[in-house]
């Protein structure tokens, strides 16, 4: 194992990138302003991207001294002097890649979604398992201050009350271009398109609601498929799921590379709704909302009046990899158990449900929305 055994504290997480994907940008710029990590090695099978990509990240996140460009994901996982490694690689790739860092004594921090099938994330995280390194999802959302707010409000037993329905949104219109030839419109790498794209975060975002219960049966419908330039097959380019809890709870969401910009979360119960529309990248601002309603229906001779009663509820936090970031805070949070080898299980086993529940979605999809029973 590299330098960052259990039992060793430290007080920075060297960071190594497999990969100089774009999203990755954004999360140059997350560590930076942790305050616990620094980039200490991009890795691409082209030197010369990795050193591009390095050269425009320090434009605005100026690392000192700056992260080296390595040719090849093998010579990152061979350094010593990297605690931890980010993989952003197409899905249809990063089984094999986290594993191996996880041999090589690399604690993970893996791209959504974590595989193509539930089967290849139980070997992932039985891998960090066996080298005592963590495992992590990226979504973003989980680290923000919003979510503690959110549950808060779930529990008080007023605001909505018992749970019955939870509706989650996740959508871009993407540019002919897009649908034409990014990988997200390959079979081979990302075979649940837009499910593997946007329902990782709507089914986690269910998941969350009912405290990581497993719904007991889902359904799901390819509401329109499509294959992007080299790919042998369609993938999901337009889907809808259904979730199914014990207790009569239901869970239904919709994710689209079809439909413009939407992320719309609504928990509605017995007394009321919560509702947010900006769950996953919340909107740039200086703080995170919901709003709670609980809408009166009065009658007053021939008045039929509903009443709003919408109250907001806010949390100061910034967007954009700001240092109070939920991305930030995400960074922040797995190089803390990087740094005190103290390894958090709850992570892999939420990313093994988010998988199964979508696994399961899929399969019913594919055989014309029948129930599957989990």
């Amino acid at each position: 194992m590299s330098g960052n055994s259990l039992g060793m504290s430290k007080s920075v997480c060297r960071w190594g990138f497999l990969s100089a994907a774009s999203i990755a940008r954004k999360n140059y710029q997350a560590i930076f302003h942790s305050g616990n990590g620094r980039i200490a090695a991009v890795a691409s099978r082209d030197k010369a991207k990795a050193q591009q990509f390095i050269d425009a990240c320090q434009l605005e996140s100026p690392f000192d001294p700056a992260p080296a460009a390595v040719e090849g994901y093998e010579a990152l996982l061979a350094d010593p002097d990297i605690d931890a490694v980010y993989v952003p690689l197409p899905t249809g790739l990063r089984k094999e890649w986290v594993i191996r860092a996880a041999q090589a004594g690399k604690h993970v921090m893996c791209e959504k979604p974590c595989g193509i099938h539930a089967s290849d994330v139980e070997e992932m995280i039985q891998a960090c398992q066996d080298n005592n390194v963590q495992f992590m999802d990226g979504v973003m959302f989980m680290h923000s201050k919003r979510l503690p707010a959110i549950r808060e409000v779930l529990n008080d037993g007023k605001s909505v009350g018992d749970i019955k329905r939870i509706t989650a949104l996740f959508s871009f219109c993407a540019p002919d271009d897009f649908l034409k030839g990014n990988i997200r419109m390959h079979s081979g790498l990302e075979p649940a398109g837009c499910l593997g794209d946007l329902g990782w975060y709507t089914i986690r975002f269910s998941l969350w609601t009912m405290q990581y219960v497993m719904p007991k049966s889902v359904t799901g419908r390819i509401l329109t498929g499509a294959a992007g330039d080299g790919s042998d097959g369609q993938v999901p380019v337009e889907f809808s799921g259904e979730l199914f809890f014990e207790g009569g709870v239901s869970a239904g969401f919709y994710n689209s590379f079809l439909t413009e910009n939407q992320q719309l979360i609504s928990v509605s119960g017995n007394k009321g709704q919560l509702t947010l529309d900006d769950f996953v990248l919340p909107y740039f601002d200086a703080e995170v909302a919901f709003d709670v309603t609980n809408a009166h229906f009065a009658i007053n001779g021939s008045q039929f009046n509903m009443e709003r009663h919408t109250q907001r509820h806010a949390v100061v936090e910034y967007s954009n990899n700001h240092p109070s970031a939920q991305e930030t805070s995400l960074f922040r949070t797995f190089a803390d158990c990087v740094n005190t080898g103290k390894i958090d299980p709850h992570w892999p086993e939420i990313a093994l449900k988010t998988q199964q529940v979508m696994d399961a979605c899929l399969e019913s999809a594919r055989h014309g929305g029948k129930v599957v029973e989990l």
